[in-house]
């Protein structure tokens, strides 16, 4: 009785949690550029300066400020992935502004301070570069307010004996001197040109004007983008229509969703009972892996679906084996206790074979692999580990939970007929 109380209650509660985080799992989940729309990009990265070369350290660094620029620019999930020796895709979902988007991805924002040795207070004359992008610290920008409330940009520098050592020399000029200003540039626009009043060491440098609060976390925002290293050319570019990956997703889904209904029924005629327990323990592993998805921020591609089928196919895989490996036993004159223990341990090592060496070649696909590639071994990798807990694990512990419950008295139960027992 003990156990026939806690299979409805681990059915009960299972059911519960599922029905009511499904919708919330569903409505969050996070969709790939084929499905949600948006935009992908391939560039051919050359170097910025001749006679250079384009190493794989630098493609990669590229491609890191690739994909920052686009988080920044509100990318969902965005995807880049270094092709050949001098090559970049990036596919960012859910894109509004796609023109704008790409002009900005391209553009180098390049930060520098500049002084003048002449009187002149025109722009073009500040010609001495002082500091360069890569004497500033990593996202070091940031809004800070003056005292009169007004925002500014305040800018971290790696090196602060270097600053110190620029405005120290340029203090010492006379007062009032163009040779005093330390001009800010971001490309070649002038955003300020204050006067150095004296030595600063603390590291820090301050872009002062007349910003909104809006202009300034532009500023601010431009800044942190950073140069990138490579000079990139686009050299193909698609746009993929918001309607028409829902389309793909739905025509996806029905498919999904037909082939599933027509998998449990199969299993629950063929099986009977065991058949009942592997179609619950399969609703738990699609429950189970929305819920990975969600927590582990995996982005769902077409290719990532096509891999969540299979691993439907591979978890009822898993339940046929050990179903059809106890009727066996029982077949061979074994009581139903002794059929499902023999059974389960028979099947086990044949069940875990077949996902380990799945796994592996998912692996494989996904260190060697890119692009699609990548997003259906990564899937492929997470259905194999869920399935394991749930049609392994889980739907072996409720049959037992029936077993030792005394509820299957009788081999129908389990698909057998009483004329096939000892037939073998």
């Amino acid at each position: 009785m003990k156990r026939i109380v806690t299979f409805i209650a681990v059915v009960v509660i299972t059911i519960g949690v599922m029905a009511g985080t499904s919708p919330w799992l569903i409505n969050k989940m996070e969709l790939g550029l084929d499905l949600k729309g948006g935009l992908e990009i391939l560039y051919q990265a050359t170097p910025l300066e001749n006679g250079a070369k384009v190493t794989k350290e630098s493609l990669t660094q590229t491609a890191l400020s690739l994909e920052k620029r686009s988080n920044v620019l509100g990318g969902t999930e965005p995807e880049v992935t270094t092709e050949g020796t001098d090559r970049i895709r990036l596919k960012i979902p859910g894109v509004a502004n796609n023109e704008e988007v790409r002009k900005k991805l391209s553009e180098p924002a390049s930060l520098t301070f500049r002084s003048k040795d002449g009187t002149e207070k025109e722009a073009s004359q500040y010609n001495k570069i002082e500091l360069v992008g890569s004497d500033f610290a990593e996202d070091g920008a940031s809004i800070t307010y003056d005292q009169l409330n007004r925002p500014q940009i305040s800018i971290k520098l790696k090196n602060k004996e270097k600053f110190a050592e620029v405005t120290k020399r340029l203090a010492a000029n006379p007062p009032g001197s163009a040779e005093r200003q330390l001009a800010i540039f971001l490309d070649d626009q002038l955003l300020s040109a204050p006067e150095v009043q004296q030595e600063l060491n603390q590291g820090t440098a301050v872009i002062t004007g007349s910003y909104t609060l809006d202009e300034a976390q532009e500023l601010r925002d431009t800044i942190n983008l950073g140069a990138l290293p490579l000079k990139l050319t686009e050299k193909y570019s698609q746009v993929v229509d918001a309607t028409l990956g829902k389309l793909s997703l739905h025509q996806t889904l029905l498919a999904g969703g037909i082939a599933s209904v027509v998998i449990l029924l199969f299993m629950m005629i063929i099986y009977h009972l065991p058949g009942v327990i592997a179609s619950f323990t399969l609703i738990s592993y699609v429950w189970m892996m929305l819920l990975v998805f969600h927590f582990a921020g995996v982005t769902l591609t077409l290719p990532g679906i096509a891999a969540f089928v299979l691993g439907i196919g591979m978890a009822v895989d898993a339940n046929i084996i050990t179903d059809e490996r106890i009727k066996e036993e029982l077949r061979s004159g074994k009581s139903i206790m002794s059929a499902v223990k023999a059974g389960n341990r028979v099947s086990f090592r044949t069940v875990m074979d077949a996902h380990v060496t799945t796994f592996i070649a998912a692996a494989v696909m996904y260190w060697m692999g890119t692009g699609s590639v990548r997003s259906f071994a990564l899937v492929l990798m997470i259905d194999i580990v869920v399935s394991i807990i749930t049609n392994i694990f889980f739907s072996r512990y409720l049959l037992v939970l029936l077993v030792k419950g005394n509820v299957i008295k009788k081999p129908g139960l389990l698909g057998v007929k009483e004329s096939e027992i000892g037939a073998l």
